[in-house]
């Protein structure tokens, strides 16, 4: 029993096998028999540690060449974007570049993480699987914590889904004003778990991402100005509608309001009848964002051009208007 413990390992006769390599070095048959051990799985483990890191290095470097703005580019998309549809209007001009520049970086982080993560996840199973250790129950333990961790971790989950989502099909961005229940305002930062608005008011708004339920976006495409314009009872409706119309055209042909106004103005009429009076309302397609600043100028024309041709203001707003009573 003795001698067939202390006989020397097959191995060793096989000049191609480390083995014999650490024999004829040693002249130990221990370290000989355990060379597998001592060399060959080391270098395996190194060889894939080694192998992750360069995987995880190039993958980081193409993805920051395709999430990086072209120098020089004026503000050109990202490669990483060019695919995807993007809603940024025009008149947000150098913020376009600020807002692509963010949505590019936060889809390129995601990118990296689940590159590190699959990569070097990949690594820790293949190192593993090296030192002989059985995969079966750490996988099955993994994916009892992943569970603990999606219920726990739901709401975290669904912000961060929910702000992958609204990168990727550009629901908003900086610059944007928009309405998402919560709060009203002028988008500053979009990031994964919250988005960040100020309202008019200047208060900054932090908002989750799992909690927006509905975008209302005053930015995309077009926007249409608003203004409705109080007339007396006894006004003469036709005239008012005429001077009304030619006054907005005239105001939406100014250098003012022209780079603006993308259609001439439309008089859809009699809006509303109150006790007050009448309301005639008018429309005017305008850049998205502009819709404010035309109403508000076009509101101060139109209401110059009604007392030049001798109306009246209905006898209401006098009344209703702070201290008209003294």
């Amino acid at each position: 029993m003795n001698a067939v413990l202390s006989a020397p390992p097959a191995c060793i006769s096989d000049p191609s096998t480390w083995c014999s390599q650490v024999f004829s070095i040693t002249h130990n048959e221990w370290l000989a028999g355990s060379a597998g051990w001592l060399v060959t799985k080391p270098l395996r483990i190194i060889l894939i540690l080694v192998l992750a890191f360069v995987v995880r290095y190039l993958t980081r470097r193409v993805i920051d060449r395709v999430t990086t703005l072209p120098r020089g580019g004026n503000g050109k998309l990202p490669a990483l974007l060019r695919p995807l549809r993007e809603r940024a209007p025009d008149v947000l001009g150098p913020a376009v570049v600020e807002r692509r520049r963010q949505r590019a970086t936060t889809i390129g982080s995601v990118l990296k993480s689940m590159a590190t993560f699959f990569t070097y996840g990949l690594a820790f199973i293949l190192v593993l699987g090296e030192l002989g250790i059985d995969l079966a129950p750490i996988i099955a333990s993994a994916g009892i914590v992943g569970v603990a961790l999606g219920f726990g971790a739901q709401n975290l989950v669904r912000d961060f889904l929910s702000g992958i989502f609204m990168m990727i099909e550009d629901q908003y961005g900086v610059g944007d004003v928009i309405d998402i229940g919560a709060a009203t305002g002028t988008v500053e930062a979009v990031g994964l778990r919250i988005t960040t608005l100020r309202d008019l008011q200047g208060t900054v708004w932090y908002v989750r991402n799992g909690e927006v339920l509905r975008v209302g976006n005053s930015s995309q495409g077009f926007a249409v100005a608003v203004v409705d314009v109080p007339l007396g009872y006894s006004a003469d409706v036709d005239l008012a509608t005429t001077v009304l119309t030619n006054a907005a055209t005239k105001a939406a042909e100014s250098d003012a309001l022209s780079v603006n106004v993308m259609e001439p103005p439309e008089m859809l009429g009699v809006e509303k009848v109150t006790p007050e009076g009448i309301q005639l309302r008018l429309t005017v397609k305008v850049r998205p964002g502009k819709q404010w600043a035309v109403q508000r100028a076009l509101r101060a024309h139109l209401l110059a051009a009604l007392e030049e041709a001798g109306f009246e203001p209905p006898l209401g707003r006098y009344l209703s208007a702070p201290g008209a009573d003294k």
